[in-house]
């Protein structure tokens, strides 16, 4: 049998956050007879999941951060030259035109930009750089991805081709369990009928936990049986902290830290509430929807994540109308879903059109 392609993948800084967690997932359950999967990440990531990519047949190669952009670019293309990837999979949004710059370079002959954000407010310095670079994003791939229709209109422009690769899941992680239900919320030291509200996101301004705070503030004044449950890490943390005692309410928080169990906390939760800045898709979004929760999103992501047709869209200038909305809601509460609706997320249908289009690539770059 002949040796599986090599796909490079360039995931930048890993910290066990959305992007990195998507790639995983297709590695995962890809056919890796076929297509193996290698990462080149950032030397400063925190969290590189080293073991389990050695077992699954893959290799880690580290490089320099990009914000020191010419030890980056030298980095990468003496290493697209030297290991002679057919793939080079870039996933750093706006920031690919450097990796697919040193592969084109490299005269890597596949070269994939994959768009998985966007850009929002708050964020002025970030936002000008993504603006900069996204005058270049159709100059160096010569296949675009994008996690939904929104994400690619915005890196790639809404003239240019692009095709669509869902955030794939594991589907049948995540439906309602009783029983599971009632473990992970004894585990969490919930009692009776608390208000679980969750939260599962990187401690990052896109995130926008402040806002968060400010609406469970006023639910929490409103409800004493409410909990807000933050899951993920970040270099925010202590200053969410330190917020979360300002407004009075750090006794009514847990902290859960970053988590490879959150199938199980959703079940836990009663309502999930993700006010960001913006998104791609926002994969946890699907990941609630599943699990049957009452989804509260920022009206500032893309309405194609909404797949059972029942999300709420809040505006992120207005607590008060996050803080009724969660008042509303009772413990134990599930909005139910047809399986159906989950067609395109199931992580085993899409694995095997992401090998098959890597295939396809290369047979047609050797043609």
């Amino acid at each position: 049998m002949s040796e599986p392609i090599r796909v490079a993948h360039v995931v930048g800084k890993m910290c066990g956050g959305g992007v990195e967690a998507v790639v995983m997932n297709y590695y995962r359950h890809i056919d890796r007879s076929r297509v193996q999967f290698d990462f080149l990440v950032d030397e400063d990531s925190a969290f590189v999941p080293r073991e389990e990519i050695g077992s699954l047949g893959g290799r880690v190669f580290e490089v320099p951060p990009y914000q020191r952009p010419f030890a980056y670019a030298r980095s990468l293309e003496s290493l697209f030259a030297d290991e002679g990837w057919p793939i080079v999979h870039s996933h750093v949004n706006a920031l690919s035109v450097f990796p697919l710059r040193a592969a084109a370079r490299a005269g890597v002959p596949v070269r994939i930009a994959h768009s998985h954000s966007t850009a929002g407010t708050g964020e002025p310095v970030k936002n000008a750089l993504k603006r900069l670079l996204r005058t270049q994003a159709n100059r160096y791939p010569t296949h675009r991805l994008a996690c939904s229709r929104y994400a690619g209109e915005w890196l790639f422009g809404e003239g240019a081709g692009f095709d669509v690769l869902y955030n794939a899941i594991e589907l049948d992680r995540f439906p309602f369990n009783a029983e599971v239900r009632a473990e992970a919320r004894a585990d969490l030291g919930l009692v009776g009928d608390e208000l679980a509200v969750g939260h599962v996101g990187r401690f990052m301004a896109q995130k926008n936990h402040a806002f968060l705070l400010d609406a469970f503030a006023e639910v929490a004044a409103r409800r004493p049986d409410a909990v807000l449950l933050l899951v993920g890490a970040g270099e925010l943390r202590p200053s969410v902290e330190r917020r979360a005692s300002e407004l009075g309410i750090k006794g009514r928080i847990r902290f859960l830290g970053q988590r490879d169990d959150v199938e199980r906390l959703y079940q836990a939760f009663d309502a999930f509430a993700l006010p960001s800045l913006y998104e791609g898709l926002c994969l946890v979004g699907v990941e609630a929807q599943r699990a049957g929760l009452p989804c509260l999103l920022s009206d500032a992501i893309t309405r194609e994540v909404d797949v059972t047709g029942t999300v709420r869209f809040l505006p992120i200038d207005d607590p008060s109308a996050w803080a009724d909305a969660l008042c509303a809601l009772r413990a134990g509460e599930r909005v139910p879903a047809s399986p159906e609706r989950f067609s395109d997320y199931d992580i085993h249908a899409a694995a095997g059109r992401l090998a098959e289009r890597y295939l396809d690539l290369v047979a047609g770059s050797l043609r």
